[in-house]
């Protein structure tokens, strides 16, 4: 996760990526009873996908 966030400015995809990651560790969070990091990391995942949505809109 944060590899893919540190590298987001080389291509959309690494923001893909860390929005993935981003749904993996919630899944992880709320599996495991920590349901504010699990929303913590809900909310990244959505923020990370609408940023790769735009990206792509724009032709990035």
């Amino acid at each position: 996760m944060l590899l893919c966030y540190a590298l987001e400015e080389r291509s959309r995809w690494f923001t893909l990526a860390f929005g993935m990651s981003c749904v993996l560790g919630s899944i992880y969070g709320f599996l495991q009873g920590a349901w504010p990091f699990g929303l913590a990391e809900a909310v990244w995942s959505v923020v990370a996908a609408r940023r790769w949505w735009r990206g792509r809109s724009m032709g990035k």
